[in-house]
């Protein structure tokens, strides 16, 4: 037993030997822990970046056309090949209703067809792609244009005026929040495209987009009017409208359009705008409490796409 003098305390030899060795094992997991520790990495991350930037990269473009050579891919003229059952739409319509729907049910087994929402075989071969006089592919790469023109955000509310069969309007319900997108649709086929094929068939059924029958510009079925829009875009739509029509959709948009942050995306041509002449349209907007920001030309990387957009803003309280 050791005695030390410092104020009569006693320790022995034992404990002090112990005191020691757990202090030091202590000391060791801490010191190991903190050289273990990754790095910390200011890199931006897949994750970061999806997060930030919606459209296709020059460096996506970069790493596709890597895949395709390291494949050892090569473009060859499209026809089509036996062994994998080609079949042309029209083709593949005729077995459809041969054999009523793509299950091949026959006789007695159609009592086991448990579809609960029965869709017509036009739309099971995708007729409706070829409705629109360019590639069906060209939606994605609208809603890339527009979400960063208009610097959207999942909470962000967007509302398409004559959103069709769900082209564009597919990839704006994907990257949005449930219920954030919103649609005024006139074509009874379109939208019946769009409900019994397209949302389904994508797995977006959970977004519940508001999609609206209406036409003569009537919003009234959108909720309040504090309903708030990021963006507001009519791709190939005011062009087939009378000029008054189109400006009384503007009247009651207004309103509805976040200021300064908010957009309106016009494509195609303005003139319901120019007609009027640039004084007087000037005029007519700033009425509203909007004015025009200027018009785009988006060349894209991708599907050899190209459309003219010309924006609008609220810039006061209509």
């Amino acid at each position: 037993m050791a005695l030390f003098p410092s104020k009569g305390v006693v320790i022995s030899v034992p404990v002090l030997v112990l005191s020691v060795s757990a202090a030091a094992t202590l000391l060791f997991f801490l010191l190991f822990a903190s050289s273990s520790s990754p790095p910390s990495c200011s890199c931006p991350t897949l994750a970061s970046r999806s997060a930030e930037r919606v459209s296709t990269s020059a460096e996506d473009i970069d790493w596709v056309k890597s895949q395709i050579i390291a494949n050892g891919l090569h473009m060859q003229q499209n026809i089509l090949r036996k062994g994998i059952n080609p079949r042309t739409r029209q083709q593949q319509l005729e077995d459809l209703i041969h054999y009523k729907g793509i299950s091949h049910y026959e006789g007695e087994q159609e009592a086991n067809n448990h579809t609960a929402l029965p869709c017509p075989g036009e739309l099971l071969v995708e007729e409706h792609h070829s409705n629109y006089g360019e590639p069906w592919a060209g939606g994605r790469d609208v809603f890339e244009f527009l979400a960063e023109s208009a610097k959207l955000k999942p909470d962000s509310k967007v509302l398409e005026i004559g959103c069709g069969t769900l082209r564009v309007g597919l990839h704006f319900i994907r990257y949005l929040n449930p219920e954030h997108f919103h649609c005024l649709e006139r074509d009874e086929l379109s939208l019946m495209a769009a409900l019994r094929y397209e949302l389904p068939s994508q797995g977006l059924l959970h977004k519940r987009p508001l999609i609206v029958r209406g036409e003569d510009m009537d919003f009234s079925k959108f909720g309040p009017d504090g309903t708030m829009y990021s963006l507001i875009y009519a791709s190939a739509v005011f062009l087939h409208m009378p000029d008054k029509l189109v400006w009384t959709g503007l009247e009651r948009l207004a309103s509805r359009l976040k200021p300064l942050e908010g957009r309106i995306f016009v494509s195609h041509n303005i003139k319901f705008c120019s007609r009027l002449g640039g004084d007087e349209c000037t005029k007519r907007l700033n009425g509203l409490g909007l004015e025009y920001r200027g018009k785009h030309i988006h060349d894209s990387l991708l599907f050899n796409h190209y459309e003219i957009w010309f924006e609008f803003r609220r810039f006061k309280e209509a």
